[in-house]
């Protein structure tokens, strides 16, 4: 894949996590003001499933968010790494040609994980691009 077709899918990717983030973080304001006041004569579990509900739609969107930028960037190549989010956390699945690539997968991952922990489950191929 040329570089300008991956910045072009970069861009694209970028306005959707905008998009999605944003509609996330109304999603949480109001999954939250339910959890802290809920209605009279309400079940409380309808409050903690409306939470859940929006850490997962959050989850998602930091996942598509952190595969995008390890596609995106020119010199790593992601074929045979995937992204996961496991308890609030990123974790990065896989296999790598070298620890100089481990390195960047985390480096990338850490600035699109925006301030979340990131989990190195990546192993080192020594045998070479297949």
């Amino acid at each position: 894949m040329n570089i300008a077709r991956k910045n072009r899918n970069l861009i694209i990717w970028a306005y959707v996590a905008a998009v999605v983030c944003g509609l996330g973080g109304f999603a949480s304001r109001v999954a939250a003001e339910n959890a802290v006041s809920p209605p009279a004569g309400g079940s409380e579990s309808v409050a903690v499933s409306a939470l859940q509900g929006a850490s997962a739609f959050k989850d998602g969107a930091l996942e598509r968010r952190v595969k995008a930028a390890l596609h995106a960037d020119p010199y790593f190549y992601d074929e045979h790494v995937t992204v996961s989010i496991e308890h609030g956390a990123v974790v990065l699945h896989g296999f790598v040609f070298g620890a100089s690539d481990s390195q960047d997968a985390i480096r990338i991952a850490s600035r699109a994980a925006g301030g979340r922990r990131v989990v190195d489950d990546l192993s080192i191929d020594t045998g070479g691009r297949r």
